[in-house]
């Protein structure tokens, strides 16, 4: 697939104000500082759609892009930011959940994952949280380009070893680099591969 427009719509606190549900959209959402606005710019090849920053907890609402006028990336709030007061964290948190689990549209949720640190407890319960949900899940580990291959597959095959313990099939898993643009024709082929059964159904 190939990013020929990709456009800010709108950004939201509420599910319920986000634009229509007659395209397909997929979620892009991980920890705090995972990458995960510097992997929306690299996938659409627009530097500063989604706004960068070396501080944690810069999205703070849903926001919608829209991509080749047929369907949205959505960029979610990180999650697991201390450095904020508990309500801050909590509102954030319903808001997260209330559009996973209400927004009709939702083709996808794509849970980025750093590659270079083991397995964390709150990646691998949100994780939980949508499969038990019945919510579709894939996995994008970022920042490959940041760590020795031997590391970072190591720290791959110990989250698939931790995901085991609970789930018979493992979620589609991508490996990618924002800076250097390795795994950008995965994510987008695998995008469009559920775009192209969302409208065959």
């Amino acid at each position: 697939m190939e990013i020929k427009s990709a456009t800010f719509v709108v950004s939201n606190s509420n599910y319920k104000a986000c634009p229509e549900t007659n395209r397909p959209e997929y979620a892009f959402i991980g920890r705090s500082n995972v990458g995960k606005s510097s992997l929306i710019n690299m996938l659409t090849g627009v530097k500063g759609l989604a706004k960068t920053s070396g501080k944690p907890g810069k999205t703070q609402l849903i926001n919608h892009f829209l991509i080749n006028d047929s369907w949205y990336i959505v960029d979610l709030p990180g999650y697991g930011y201390a450095q904020t007061s508990k309500s801050s964290r909590e509102k954030w948190q319903k808001m997260v959940a209330d559009y996973m689990l209400h927004r009709e549209n939702l083709a996808n949720v794509y849970v980025l994952i750093d590659s270079r640190i083991p397995p964390q407890r709150i990646d691998l319960e949100f994780i939980s949280f949508l499969g038990g949900n019945g919510i579709p899940v894939s996995i994008i580990f970022t920042k490959i380009d940041k760590e020795k291959q031997r590391e970072v597959m190591h720290n791959v095959k110990l989250f698939k070893q931790e995901l085991l313990k609970e789930w018979e099939d493992l979620p589609d898993m991508i490996l990618t680099s924002s800076a250097t643009g390795y795994g950008k024709d995965n994510v987008l082929d695998h995008i469009e591969m559920i775009n192209e059964s969302v409208i065959s159904d």
